[in-house]
């Protein structure tokens, strides 16, 4: 065993002095808590940003195929097109894809009880999965569009459904608005679920029923629709998966991404990103500080042995790198508890979720939690590493310790 290496070993196991021991339990419990603050921060991040994405993923899908419309915005309707079986068998046989679906986009006002709301009624095929709806479903159900007793059932959002004072199996008076200038074509249908996502965007603005009823309703042809929706089997593949679908569309149809359809979510999304390496920025610092404040204090107190190693010989590097060890101790105590600490909360926050949200703020009403351990395992370890690194500056004040003034014999 090294000499420094044994010697640090026998500080570590040596019986320490009040004011010591207090600063070294500081030193621990400041660096566990800054570890178990990088572990906590990152993982909540992670989890916020998922959920959200994958929020918006469910409800429009990863891709789109519309008519190209430079200038339209994002909740405006898009131009028909007329639905194009090759190009959807083609496009199924990219790997990347889980599923493609058609759907259909109308204004409409909403009257019933007084009350009138508009929204923009989302049409979509009799095969949709519907588990991507059940997930947000707060009561009722999603009708079987394929049972022609149902087509006139539709799901309207809860806040919908609060403003306009109705529930689940009510009527209501629908008013699809007619691009043309015709009259509106109106129709009383039946609400048979609520659904919740969190985001605004959609929850004030969308209503979702049958394809096919909507086109008839509106006297459009059963083979118009306004695009396709491509929800895919890794979000990581949407700008490659929208490169490669380009050159298969018709001319004058374009394969956008949902990042490109709702830029100020994702830009919102990914500025969390800046908030998470600060975060780590100055959990480290704090961390690194205190240990800096910890080790000079301990070689201070430490001068009389530091004194006698020098008067038999010992160099400066040998008593530098037993302060090294004697602080990497330190913080190895600190990560690992910190370590643990941050681990376990966010593991019984993710089964028990104790931290609450605003949901109308936060798109979530519980801090959702996603661990990534490749990133938990480059805290830690990045943590010790740096930190160690750092305590070499401290152990610089060895050096100043002068023997003759030390060593004194009365």
């Amino acid at each position: 065993m090294k000499l420094s290496l044994y010697i640090s070993n026998r500080l570590i196991k040596s019986k320490k002095k009040a004011f010591s021991a207090l600063i070294m339990r500081i030193a621990i419990i400041a660096t566990s808590v800054s570890v178990a603050a990088m572990i906590i921060s990152t993982s909540f991040i992670n989890g916020f940003q998922r959920v959200v994405a994958d929020k918006i993923f469910d409800f429009w899908g990863h891709l789109r195929i519309e008519h190209y419309e430079p200038i339209r915005s994002t909740n405006a309707e898009a131009a028909l097109i007329i639905q194009n079986d090759t190009l959807v068998n083609s496009i199924k046989k990219n790997p990347a894809i889980e599923y493609i679906s058609p759907f259909v986009t109308h204004s409409a006002i909403i009257n019933t009880n007084g009350t009138i709301e508009g929204v923009v009624v989302k049409g979509i095929s009799a095969d949709y999965p519907k588990e991507k709806i059940n997930k947000y479903l707060r009561k009722g159900v999603v009708p079987d569009w394929r049972d022609s007793s149902q087509l006139n059932q539709l799901l309207l959002s809860q806040y919908t459904a609060n403003q306009l004072k109705t529930d689940v199996g009510k009527s209501i008076l629908i008013y699809f608005i007619s691009k043309d200038g015709s009259p509106p074509k109106v129709r009383k249908m039946m609400v048979a679920g609520l659904y919740n996502t969190g985001i605004d965007l959609y929850d004030q603005t969308y209503a979702i029923a049958d394809l096919g009823y909507m086109n008839q309703v509106n006297r459009i042809p059963v083979t118009s629709i306004n695009g396709y929706e491509i929800h895919l089997k890794d979000k990581k593949w949407m700008d490659q998966t929208a490169s490669s679908i380009f050159p298969q569309l018709p001319m004058g149809w374009n394969a956008i991404t949902l990042k490109e359809l709702s830029p100020e979510i994702f830009d919102w999304l990914q500025l969390q990103d800046t908030n998470k390496y600060v975060l780590i920025t100055l959990m480290l610092l704090v961390a690194i500080i205190n240990m800096i404040t910890c080790l000079i204090i301990l070689l201070l107190e430490r001068t009389n042995m530091i004194a006698v190693l020098k008067s038999m010989g010992a160099k400066d590097g040998l008593v530098q790198s037993i302060f090294v060890f004697y602080g990497g101790w330190i913080v190895a105590m600190g990560i690992l508890i910190g370590g643990i600490t941050g681990i376990v909360i966010c593991l019984v926050q993710s089964n028990y979720p104790f931290i609450r949200l605003n949901e109308e703020v936060y798109y979530v009403n519980a801090a959702p939690v996603y661990i990534d351990w490749m990133q938990i395992a480059a805290i830690l370890a990045g943590t010790f590493i740096i930190s160690l690194m750092i305590l070499i500056l401290p152990t610089v004040v060895s050096k100043k310790i002068n023997i003759s003034k030390t060593l004194q014999f009365k």
